[in-house]
């Protein structure tokens, strides 16, 4: 099962569980319709939500400011926009990691 891309204006869109305060730094994997990522940022001035965008923008091999968070800034469950690439680049990215 592919994981659930949404394709919007100039980018694609896609839910994301996120698991700040983490031992670690990685894409855990899906998460029912969205895609686990832990980070060790803490939860606290949007630190998590950088990383998060980070670490997703080197998984799929784009710029870091081509990622956002776009719902769910203060929430476990959000939503992540990327600008430049399509469903299929992003899912067949995001399937590669371990």
């Amino acid at each position: 099962m592919t994981l659930p891309v949404r394709e919007v204006d100039g980018g694609v869109q896609f839910a994301v569980k996120a698991v700040p305060g983490s031992s670690r730094d990685r894409i855990v994997g899906r998460y029912g319709d969205a895609i686990k990522v832990a980070v060790s940022a803490p939860a606290e001035g949007g630190r998590a939500n950088a990383r998060i965008c980070e670490l997703l923008a080197a998984a799929l091999a784009v710029p870091a400011r081509e990622v956002a968070v776009v719902a769910g800034a203060t929430h476990a469950h959000k939503v992540v926009q990327v600008r430049g690439l399509d469903r299929s680049t992003v899912q067949a990215r995001l399937a590669a990691e371990p």
